[in-house]
Formats: C-alpha cells, structure tokens, sequence
C-alpha cells in the first residue's frame, strides 16, 4: 500500500512537472504586458539606460509553478527525483520541438493557407512558423537555463533543510526559488539574445531584471500554495509515510 502511494504521487507530481514545462516552452513565444493586462500605466524603469515596463514572455506564467513543484518533488523524493524529472522534462522539450520543425516542414493544404479576419487576410503558414519555431539559440537557451535553474534549486533547497530540519519550509523553498529563477532569468537571455542575437548587453541585463522583479515578487505570493500542497500529501500519505519519505529524501 504505501509503495502503491509512493509511486502514485511520483507519478502526479512528475508528470504535471513535465506538462507546466513543457507548456511553458510553447506559451513562451508571446510576449504581453503585465501593466495593460491589469489596466495601468506602464512603468517605464530606468535601467542601464533602457526605458523598461513589466512586458514579459507567457512562459513566466507557468515557471514559477514549475519550480514550487521541483521543491515537493524534492521534499518527498530528494535530488535524485528532481534529477530524473529535470532530464526527463528536457528530453521530452527537445523532442516537442523536433516535431514541430518537422510539422513547419509539411506542405500546407491550399485552402488552409490563408484565412480571412476581421484584422484582414491572414498567413496561416506563417503564422503557424513564427508562432511554433523559435530560433535555435532560444531553444538552447532555455533548455540550458532550465537544468541550470533545476540543479540549482535543488543544492540550495537541500542545504537549507540539512540547517533547518523539517521546519521552515517556505525558507527552504522560497529561497531556493528565488535563487534559481535568478541564474534561469538572465541564463536564457544571455543564450538567446547576446549570443543569438547579438542584443546589446544592457538591454539583455536590464529585461532579466525585470523579469526576475515579476519572479519574485510571484515566488513569494504563491508560497502560502506550498503549504498547502505539503498539507493534501501529507493527508493522502499518512503521516507515517510522509515523514518516512520526508526522512529519504533529505538523506539522498
């Protein structure tokens, strides 16, 4: 029964890890603003000489969530979990975007090739290539930020604990969120922008501020999300099972 338990929420929490990644590698391609979406004025920091509001990818929607549950994984099942999702969920992102180079390639239908909007006639084709084919260094950039920020989160979490024990979980989590989603947020500019793109390095360094600003300041609302989490497993596993597993794992 308890191996039946043990296996299950492995199994929930890695494949709802793997689905928000990958998700968010796909959503990311948009980029919005937070000011408009919530009917304000945009900021317009000054930084490194770069007038800057909180215009963000769509994929900072759903990172945050992935690294609150890279801490669960981790507080259950310790680095060895979170390393095997972590190299499971890049593979998997690799190969999402493998076939969608490959479904690029596909020569379209002609009655499906153009679509007439209310905003005018529309390229379906490439539409559907900007939108699914991100550039080579965007997707070696997150994918490198992504294990980065992975193995990161885990050194800082399990550090944490061996000080703390069991309590202070949002200290643990918190911190090694914050600490991750650092390196994750100016790793992937750097690749993709500076390098890729050859953007100017102040313009990179000051949108990975702003993006980190966004990161925190979410890391930080949705810890109270953390505690409830631990709460509903520690309910389905017992609390034998729990601190059994809890015990493991900082051990791993």
């Amino acid at each position: 029964m308890q191996s039946s338990k043990r296996n299950t929420l492995f199994l929930v929490l890695g494949a709802f890890f793997v689905a928000n990644a990958i998700i968010a590698e796909f959503i990311g391609v948009k980029i919005f603003s937070l000011e408009k979406t919530f009917g304000l004025q945009a900021f317009n920091w000054n930084i490194f000489g770069n007038a800057l509001s909180l215009n963000l990818t769509a994929g900072v929607l759903l990172w945050p969530v992935v690294f609150i549950m890279t801490d669960i994984i981790n507080e259950y099942f310790g680095r060895k979990g979170v390393r095997l999702m972590s190299y499971i969920a890049a593979t998997l992102i690799a190969y999402a975007f493998l076939i969608v180079f490959f479904a690029i390639q596909l020569s379209p239908a002609d009655f499906w090739i153009y679509r007439d909007t209310a905003s005018g006639r529309l390229d379906m084709q490439t539409a559907y290539s900007v939108i699914f084919g991100q550039g080579l260094w965007i997707i070696i950039g997150s994918l490198i930020a992504f294990l980065i920020g992975q193995m990161v989160d885990v050194q800082v979490f399990h550090f944490v604990k061996n000080k703390t024990g069991n309590k202070s979980l949002w200290l643990r989590a918190t911190g090694s969120t914050l600490i991750s989603q650092l390196l994750d947020s100016f790793v992937v500019l750097f690749i993709a922008f500076y390098i890729g793109a050859g953007w100017d390095l102040k313009l990179v360094l000051g949108i990975g501020i702003v993006n980190y600003i966004y990161k925190f300041m979410l890391a930080v609302i949705l810890t109270p999300l953390l505690y409830l989490l631990h709460r509903l497993i520690d309910n389905y596993l017992g609390k034998d099972l729990s601190e059994l597993m809890m015990k493991e794992a900082a051990s791993d």
